[in-house]
């Protein structure tokens, strides 16, 4: 049984280890690889009896989203409640409240996080008998990350990022983000990207001894993104070249579009 009643949810932040894009497809998007994984650090998304469907924002990062109409938050609500209706389940007003904290336009998932994390919560709020596989349906249509972010765990993602897989047991490390300030469109990037590893990664060993171990081998894949989200904006160079001098740095690498991020022993 669902649990009724929900109030609070947390929307973590998400993290591309490594991000191998192949072949743009027919339906716009791109073929990918990717080792994700979630952070500690995220959005809180609230909600309460209200007269209507409707979504308030604050936090650090509000003013940095254009309006409430435009949020993913909001298209997830409403996405549910279609859904809701159209298999005979009733629903009740709600009143959202997202509180932003993570940068806007940042490549770790922020937006797509927020809208999962509104799927789960008023799954429970309404009480919806809705199965995993159908909100990864709605997810779909809203963003293609939004599937791995309702499982907010390790995992291997592929196609367009609807098709996932656990990750493999990984050993247990400490990261670093750091956002330069600047919002990089992910379609903006995309448009601008020259280098293309295709969907191969390197074949998972059967265990990894230790970090070191876990980060030879994502030595051994990268970002593809990461060229032209730096020729668009250098201070992303600059960061990264930052991180890579701090001691106790054993990999520093983008995340998604251009967010840095960086593995420490734990």
């Amino acid at each position: 049984m669902i649990e009724a009643q929900a109030a609070h949810r947390f929307a973590p932040a998400k993290v591309n280890l490594y991000l191998h894009v192949g072949d743009r497809r027919e339906d716009g998007y791109h073929n990918l690889q990717s080792l994700v994984v979630f952070a500690d650090a995220g959005d809180n998304l609230t909600v309460s009896e209200g007269k209507h469907l409707s979504l308030g924002i604050s936090g650090p990062f509000a003013n940095s989203l254009e309006s409430a109409a435009d949020n993913l938050v909001l298209k997830a609500a409403q996405s549910l409640e279609i859904w809701a209706r159209h298999n005979g389940h009733k629903t009740t007003p709600a009143r959202l409240q997202l509180e932003k904290n993570l940068p806007v336009a940042s490549g770790i998932g922020g937006g797509s996080s927020d809208a999962a994390a509104t799927l789960l919560l008023l799954a429970q709020y309404w009480s919806l008998p809705i199965h995993s596989d159908d909100l990864c349906e709605i997810g779909k249509s809203i963003g293609a990350d939004v599937p791995v972010c309702l499982r907010a765990a390790p995992s291997l993602m592929s196609g367009a990022g609807e098709i996932l897989a656990p990750a493999p047991d990984l050993p247990a490390f400490a990261f670093v983000l750091v956002n330069p300030g600047l919002a990089l469109p992910t379609a903006s990037v995309f448009q601008n990207l020259k280098i293309r590893s295709g969907t191969d990664a390197p074949a998972w060993p059967a265990k990894f001894r230790d970090l070191r171990d876990f980060v030879a081998w994502l030595d051994r894949t990268g970002n593809d993104l990461s060229s032209a989200a730096k020729a668009m904006a250098p201070d992303i160079m600059r960061v990264e070249q930052a991180l890579i001098a701090t001691q106790g740095c054993l990999l520093a690498r983008m995340s998604g579009n251009h967010t840095e991020r960086q593995l420490y022993h734990v």
